[in-house]
C-alpha cells in the first residue's frame, strides 16, 4: 500500500471515529455519566496517553513567551469546546450535533477575515449566510419531543458555541504547530485541560458509580478516550504528512454523513425535513466558504 492510500484511509478512519462518537457518547449520557464528568474522564485519559506517547517524541521545551498562547489554546480547545459539545449532545441529538459542528470552517474564515484580513468575496458571503441559515433552522425549528433530548434548541445553540470555540483554537494553535512537535503540544494542552476543567467537572465525575457500570458502557467510555480523543489526532497527523490540507478539509463533509448513517443504523436518531434542509444549507455554505477563489489570469 502506498503512503497516499494509507493517508486517505487514515483520514477516513478519523472521520469514521468522529461520526460514531456522536451516537456512542450520547448513549452513556446522562444515565451513567453526566457531560461535564465525561469531559474530566476524557482529558485525564488523553493526558495520560499523550504523556506516554511523548516518551518516543522529540524532547522540547515550551518557550516562556508562548505559554499565554498555550493556555489560551487549552481554554478554547480542551475546555469550552468540549464542555459545550458534550452538554449540547446531552440536550440534543446525534444528527443535530454532526450537522452543527461542520459550521466550524465558516467560523474559522470569519475569524481569519477579522484578525488577519483574509479577503471576503461575494461567494463566501453567500456561503456564510447559507451556513448560518441552516444552523439557525435547526435551533429554531428542530425541536422534537424526545425523552433523551430534553432541550434540543438549547443543545443546538451550545453546538454553535462549541464550533466557535474550536474555530478560535484553530486560529491560535497554528503558529505553535510551526515551532513544536504535535505530541509536545498535545501533552501540555491536555495536562492544562485537566487543571482548568477540574473545578467545573469534578462534582459530576464524583457522582459516577464506577463499580456498577455495565461492560458496554465501560467500552463506550474507553472508545471516547482512546479512539475519539487520542487515536483520531494521530490519524489526522499521519494524513497531513502525505496529503494537502485541502484534501483533509474535504473529509469534513464525510463526517456528518457517517454520523447520520450510524445514528440511524443504531436507532439513536431519525431524519426529518427540517434536518435534511438544514444539513443541505450548512454543507452548501461550508463548500462556498472553503472553495478556493479563482485565480485571475493576466
Amino acid at each position: 500500500m502506498d503512503k497516499r492510500t494509507a493517508a486517505l484511509l487514515a483520514a477516513f478512519g478519523a472521520s469514521l471515529i468522529y461520526g460514531i462518537n456522536h451516537t456512542v457518547a450520547k448513549g452513556v449520557m446522562p444515565t451513567y455519566i453526566k457531560p461535564f464528568g465525561f469531559i474530566l474522564l476524557r482529558v485525564v485519559g488523553a493526558a495520560l496517553l499523550f504523556w506516554l506517547a511523548s516518551i518516543w517524541a522529540p524532547r522540547q521545551k515550551i518557550e516562556r513567551s508562548d505559554w499565554p498562547r498555550v493556555v489560551a489554546c487549552t481554554v478554547f480547545g480542551m475546555a469550552i469546546n468540549m464542555l459545550m459539545f458534550f452538554k449540547g449532545l446531552q440536550l440534543s441529538t446525534p444528527i443535530n450535533s454532526s450537522v452543527m459542528i461542520t459550521i466550524s470552517p465558516i467560523l474559522v474564515f470569519i475569524l481569519s477575515a477579522f484578525f488577519i484580513k483574509e479577503k471576503i468575496t461575494i461567494l463566501r458571503t453567500i456561503g456564510i449566510f447559507l451556513g448560518f441559515s441552516g444552523a439557525l433552522g435547526l435551533i429554531l425549528f428542530g425541536s422534537e419531543i424526545r425523552q433523551d433530548a430534553p432541550n434540543i434548541p438549547l443543545g443546538n445553540a451550545l453546538f454553535i458555541i462549541n464550533a466557535a470555540s474550536y474555530a478560535v483554537y484553530l486560529i491560535l494553535v497554528k503558529p505553535l504547530t510551526a515551532k513544536y512537535h504535535s505530541i509536545t503540544l498535545m501533552k501540555w494542552f491536555f495536562l492544562l485541560g485537566v487543571i482548568i476543567n477540574f473545578p467545573l467537572t469534578i462534582s459530576e465525575f464524583s457522582e459516577v458509580t464506577w463499580s456498577s457500570l455495565p461492560y458496554e458502557v465501560i467500552w463506550k467510555m474507553i472508545f471516547v478516550v482512546v479512539a475519539t480523543t487520542f487515536l483520531t489526532y494521530l490519524l489526522n497527523i499521519f494524513a497531513l504528512r502525505h496529503l494537502r490540507a485541502s484534501t483533509i478539509a474535504a473529509f469534513i463533509y464525510l463526517q456528518p454523513l457517517l454520523a447520520i448513517s450510524f445514528a440511524m443504523l443504531m436507532g439513536a436518531d431519525t431524519l426529518n425535513t427540517v434536518k435534511i434542509i438544514s444539513a443541505i444549507l450548512v454543507f452548501l455554505g461550508v463548500y462556498l466558504v472553503t472553495k478556493p477563489p479563482k485565480k485571475v489570469i493576466s
